[in-house]
């Protein structure tokens, strides 16, 4: 988080500062962008395509560009079951929605919609893939996600996941990028389009149940009997996201006492209140955007939130308000290990390389094997596949585990069932995870960890994406000898782009941002707020070095 809060975050949201939902709308079909001009580009990160129209980064010639892409690497690589399509509750959603949809029918591509034009969650989406594919080794499905996440009200986004159900590699994405581009620069002659309505009534394009496959799969990853049977009060809140139509099916299949806090959805997210830096994001880890499920947590045993496609989640503890999400993952890892008895002894704990060195204590303390990774789901998607991991987590806030059963889940991360696992933790422990929590600092140590943005250029960025640990001179940082660098992920042997130093105290990781004039300085003290502030300022003083050269 940036170090300078807007003296906004955390209240309310005024009209004037309300998306224009019209006049954005407007500017993705009216808009067109220059291809040569790179901020106008299609351009994959780690969660797809993203963009807003008013910037001209996320129109309609992108996303038809997109769909093409998608369509050649489909034939490409063979692939030929069905693709499962859906999208979020942002105002470019749906537009996006009907222009893939165009494009989709157009090449014959057999596709799977909500009957009802309705909301998918990323989750929903993997699992459908991953219950497609289960039995078959031809004919495989595979996906397309539309939503930039918990990003702001005039963004989009735009996310294909392959037949594995999570998120592409780099290998897929920069293809699909690549071709998308060549099209965008050629003026959209390759692409093949039919009129939406037309569309919807090709014999390629079919009505598919998410809301049910899914809800009723949910008791073979989360023990919904103990959650009903301990009458836990739980607090849930979509943040007007597309997980809004599964909880009331949830709540009604499975009799838990769940309360829905807000049923709204509203393209500008008015009910919302606002972020660190005054703006609206779904981001279900920011005590400002949660400022209102906060304030209300006593009403419940537990309560939880999830961003715009639910791949995220929030949780708050009466004990200790919203969790950390390190915190969290630390509790959700140690809980499962001791409680999924059928999971395979050789499973591994997926992290990546920025989330909490706590989540490795937990993990050595269950004589688990740590799989520490660059940032990005994708890495934990072939592990949860296989079974070689067991739980995969993000210190933002994603993350993902395998059926009570041992086998695969999703391999994209879910946000509902990180959600009910904490009403099933509640249940089973007879306290909450933040009380949890604190019992695990008391066995393993108290952690002290922050994320602070700084100013960077687009050569600064460059550089300390490409920096090569090895050529990192720091020997010494807060007091302690260094005793690992890194530029590459020990857990796959990827580039992280950027360094990670460790002491026997703390560490720090620096990673440029993909959007941003800053970097990224994830830290963690096992000592003090104190060490951590050094820590901090160890790493500022040896990244400014870097740039300085």
């Amino acid at each position: 988080m940036a170090e300078n809060i807007s003296p906004l975050a955390g209240k309310p949201i005024t009209r004037d500062v309300l998306l224009n939902v019209p006049r954005l709308v407007t500017a993705y079909f009216s808009q067109k962008p220059t291809p040569s001009v790179m901020s106008e580009k299609v351009s994959f990160g780690t969660s797809g395509h993203r963009g807003s129209s008013f910037k001209r980064s996320f129109n309609e010639d992108h996303i038809l560009a997109i769909s093409q892409a998608v369509c050649h690497y489909r034939k490409k690589a063979g692939i030929d079951g069905p693709l499962f399509l859906g999208m979020d509750t942002h105002a470019l959603s749906e537009p996006a929605f009907a222009s893939a949809l165009e494009v989709l029918a157009a090449n014959g591509v057999e596709t799977m919609v909500d009957p009802h034009s309705g909301y998918t969650p990323t989750p929903v989406i993997s699992h459908a893939i991953l219950t497609y594919n289960r039995t078959r080794k031809t004919g495989l499905a595979d996906g397309i996600v539309i939503s930039p996440s918990h990003n702001p009200p005039d963004e989009g986004g735009f996310k294909y996941n392959p037949p594995s159900g999570g998120p592409a590699g780099q290998d897929i994405t920069g293809s699909i990028e690549k071709l998308a581009n060549e099209i965008l620069a050629n003026g959209l002659a390759e692409v093949r389009r039919i009129p939406y309505e037309r569309a919807r009534k090709t014999s390629c394009i079919h009505a598919y149940d998410y809301v049910t496959s899914y809800v009723k799969d949910l008791d073979n990853v989360v023990d919904l009997d103990a959650i009903r049977s301990a009458e836990v009060k739980i607090g849930v809140d979509p943040l007007g996201g597309a997980a809004v139509q599964y909880w009331e099916p949830i709540i009604e299949r499975y009799g838990i006492a769940a309360s829905i806090i807000n049923k709204a959805i509203d393209p500008t997210f008015a009910f919302m209140t606002a972020d660190w830096d005054g703006k609206i994001r779904m981001d279900c880890s920011s005590p400002y955007a949660m400022a209102g499920l906060i304030a209300s947590r006593s009403k419940f045993d537990v309560a939880f939130a999830n961003d715009t496609d639910a791949d995220r989640h929030g949780i708050i503890c009466p004990s200790s308000g919203l969790m950390n999400p390190n915190a969290y993952l630390a509790v959700a890892i140690s809980y499962l290990c001791a409680n999924r008895p059928k999971w395979r002894h050789d499973s591994g704990i997926g992290k990546t390389l920025v989330s909490s060195a706590m989540i490795d204590r937990v993990a050595a303390d269950h004589g688990r094997t740590l799989i520490e990774v660059p940032v990005g789901f994708k890495w934990f998607s072939d592990g949860l596949l296989d079974g070689s991991i067991c739980f995969g987590g993000e210190e933002s806030a994603g993350a993902s585990f395998l059926r009570r059963e041992g086998s695969v889940w999703t391999t994209d991360k879910d946000g509902i069932i990180l959600g009910l696992l904490a009403a099933e933790i509640t249940a089973r422990c007879g306290c909450d995870p933040g009380q949890l929590y604190d019992a695990l600092t008391q066995k393993l140590g108290a952690s002290f960890y922050e994320r602070i943005d700084s100013p960077a250029s687009r050569e600064q960025r460059l550089r300390l994406a490409t920096l090569d640990a090895d050529l990192f001179d720091i020997r010494e940082l807060a007091g302690d000898p260094v005793e690992k660098k890194l530029s590459r992920a020990p857990g796959n042997n990827q580039p992280i782009g950027g360094v990670k130093v460790i002491t026997k105290n703390g560490w720090f990781a620096a990673r440029p941002s993909g959007t941003e004039d800053v970097y990224k300085i994830y830290a963690e003290s096992f000592r003090s707020h104190e060490h951590l502030n050094h820590i901090q300022e160890g790493a500022k003083v040896a990244i400014d070095k870097i740039f300085e050269q």
